[in-house]
């Protein structure tokens, strides 16, 4: 990433961080009038006036933090996120990376910092930067995305993640990810989730050719020692597809691999 490349994203992400605080104070200054109670009406003689608080909370998940082996190479995978902030609006952050555990340092960094908007009761509209850095021994890689996309439940509690970046150079891509919780019992949860990934255009230094690029499906089993705290294991399976398989397949690499995990589900 060149100097003119990371001071744009830096100019972005700080205009995020002062939306964001803009918007925590406008959230305050649109209280309802404590001599209104909210209702547009004057209080009944001897009320005393209503308070109306807006905390500033804050939340961190670790979905992922992982160890993986089978087809692909032994591998630490983390996958988290938080925010902080009010009921309607807040800042997010997410990371998701992976770093093999044999041979030269290899591996891969994502990092996102949104500015998120409640839109209905269970979606989030979210915007801003992401940062990627792929690395292979001496050689690294890294590439600059605008973000937009929403998060929340859809029926039947599904919890979707779609969204859409536009990189440094102009190439758009999109992913989906959708994972649900099944109960078996108070303690016992199984957690299937799907990843897909689609590309608008090729992507050669990236072995990415347009259209849909993989879809990867797991199944994970866990137990709740309590809510917070849920030790799992699991299945993936990673299938590469379209014009990106024949690039995959160009360069000896599978485009089918089935690893098993063995992890850690945590939030506070």
């Amino acid at each position: 990433m060149n100097t003119k490349t990371f001071f744009s994203l830096s100019i972005a992400f700080a205009f995020l961080l002062g939306t964001s605080a803009i918007a925590f104070a406008a959230d305050s200054m649109s209280m309802p009038s404590a001599q209104t109670h909210g209702l547009g009406k004057s209080l009944p003689p001897r009320w005393e006036p209503a308070v109306h608080d807006a905390p500033v909370n804050s939340f961190t998940s670790f979905q992922k933090a992982e160890f993986r082996t089978g087809d692909q190479p032994d591998a630490v995978v983390i996958d988290a996120e938080g925010w902080i902030g009010g009921d309607f609006q807040r800042f997010w952050w997410k990371a998701d990376g992976e770093q093999e555990t044999k041979g030269a340092k290899v591996g891969e960094i994502e990092l996102q910092g949104l500015y998120s908007r409640l839109i209905s009761p269970f979606w989030d509209f979210q915007t801003g930067v992401r940062v990627d850095r792929h690395y292979r021994g001496p050689g690294q890689r890294t590439t600059g995305y605008f973000v937009i996309g929403v998060e929340g439940l859809a029926p039947y509690w599904f919890e979707v993640e779609p969204a859409l970046f536009v990189s440094e150079k102009g190439k758009i891509s999109a992913r989906v990810t959708a994972s649900y919780d099944q109960l078996i019992t108070q303690r016992w949860v199984i957690q299937p989730r799907v990843d897909l990934n689609a590309a608008l255009q090729d992507d050669t230094k990236r072995s990415i050719a347009a259209g849909l690029n993989d879809v990867e499906f797991g199944v994970r089993l866990r137990y709740d020692i309590k809510r917070q705290f849920s030790p799992y294991v699991g299945v993936t399976w990673r299938r590469v597809l379209g014009g990106t398989a024949g690039l995959v397949r160009r360069s000896a690499e599978d485009i089918s691999t089935t690893s098993f995990v063995l992890g850690l589900r945590a939030w506070f």
